[in-house]
């Protein structure tokens, strides 16, 4: 038996429509479904990007564990290294402030930046990690 990859991530955001328009107008995810205000899944490739409100899956007794995290979260998207300065330009363009701009000595490139609660979100090249430029 062994893992694969991972299959789903999740983020915590008190505001949904906010976090609705972050991961889905700005960044392009494919909303799967939104549940109220409990959650938002977005199709990310093969993979979900979760985003929940702690408020309410932090309740315990209900069907899945309950489960909430506190404070700023990180995810990194892998996108293609030849495609980063055209994001650079596009987040900037749309009043995304930019944390960070790093040429990893090892190879890569990452872009830092923050959603609307305040999570890390980074772009990333797959050869940060040594994995080509998938």
């Amino acid at each position: 038996m062994k893992v694969k990859k991972i299959l789903e991530t999740c983020l915590y955001s008190k505001n949904l429509d906010d976090a609705q328009k972050f991961y889905g107008d700005l960044l392009g995810l494919k909303l799967h479904s939104r549940s109220g205000e409990r959650h938002l899944f977005f199709q990310c490739g093969d993979s979900m990007v979760m985003i929940f409100n702690p408020e309410e899956t932090g309740q315990p007794g209900q069907a899945v564990p309950f489960h909430g995290s506190r404070g700023p979260g990180h995810i990194a998207f892998s996108v293609p290294e030849n495609d980063l300065p055209d994001w650079y330009k596009y987040l900037t363009e749309k009043g995304v402030t930019i944390e960070a701009d790093i040429i990893w000595p090892e190879g890569g490139r990452s872009l830092y930046f923050r959603d609307e609660s305040n999570n890390s979100v980074e772009l990333a090249s797959p050869r940060i990690w040594g994995l080509g430029n998938q």
